[in-house]
């Protein structure tokens, strides 16, 4: 039996481009998306819709990455940093915003967005088919697509009102494709203090580059203005299990062993949170 289309797909139908022919539109058909040049794509059983053709990427959460980020950010430890990020997005956002979140993971930072916008609609962007999978749950008004943040966006031009990009990888020109003139792009990324107690006893967690805040600015500056900046910091208890899902979660996860995680006394029992929440509109 074909997949039903979900209904917070049906609504961002609009958004889409056939990421194949990149200049038509993108309708249901039994179980998938069509263009009219014939192109189409599943809608997978658990919501999400597959775009990506070609080599697929390999860079998204896997299954076991996937679940420990699902554990930790339900259980709010990260909620400062949602709320920043939701209050930037719906900042100047019309009613009915359409909102892009590239690199979405499990729609977490998404469905805040949404809940601050009630007239919203929103699109996830992910790699990671386990990832998206939540995403496609994370909200009532929040449709889920596989989709590579390197390759040209399967959107058409100047439709989205706000472009989230939370711990993601980036890709301004898109951004700036996709964004209309007044639209708004909300980047967040970690100072040189996030997580440092956890770095400073897992040897294998991947360090932060002093020089990344620089090329940031030099990566965007071309298309966009910095707006505003908020800087979210504080400390939070950790639990053993919650220290061990906030490494399975991160890309440090592929270096280190699960098991030395374990041994008594290598986690820390709290952390440093500090991240950077810019707003950005297009030049």
């Amino acid at each position: 039996m074909p997949v039903s289309l979900p209904p917070a797909l049906e609504l961002s139908l609009d958004l889409l481009r056939c990421p194949t022919c990149a200049k038509h539109r993108l309708h249901p058909d039994r179980g998938v998306l069509r263009c009219p040049a014939g192109h189409a794509f599943d809608i997978a059983r658990h919501g999400y819709v597959g775009l990506l053709t070609g080599t697929r990427a390999t860079s998204g959460d896997d299954a076991v990455m996937a679940q420990a980020r699902d554990r930790f950010l339900s259980a709010g430890t990260y909620a400062p940093i949602r709320k920043a990020v939701a209050r930037l997005a719906a900042d100047s956002a019309p009613e009915q915003a359409a909102v892009v979140d590239v690199g979405c993971g499990t729609g977490y930072y998404l469905a805040g967005v949404l809940d601050q916008l009630p007239g919203a609609r929103g699109l996830g962007l992910d790699t990671s088919v386990r990832a998206l999978r939540s995403a496609a749950r994370s909200h009532e008004r929040a449709a889920a697509a596989a989709w590579d943040v390197f390759r040209p966006f399967p959107l058409a031009d100047g439709v989205a009102d706000v472009v989230l990009d939370v711990f993601a990888p980036r890709n301004p020109a898109e951004f700036h494709r996709v964004l209309r003139p007044a639209g708004r792009l909300v980047v967040v990324r970690p100072t040189g203090r996030h997580l440092a107690e956890l770095r400073g006893r897992v040897p294998a967690m991947v360090t932060i580059d002093p020089a990344k805040e620089q090329r940031l600015h030099r990566t965007l500056n071309p298309f966009f203005g910095t707006t505003v900046t908020e800087q979210v910091e504080y400390t939070m208890p950790l639990t053993q299990q919650e220290a061990l899902d906030l490494v399975g979660m991160t890309p440090s996860a592929r270096h280190v062993n699960r098991a030395d995680l374990a041994d008594d006394g290598l986690l820390p029992d709290r952390v440093t949170v500090s991240v950077l929440a810019t707003a950005y509109q297009a030049r």
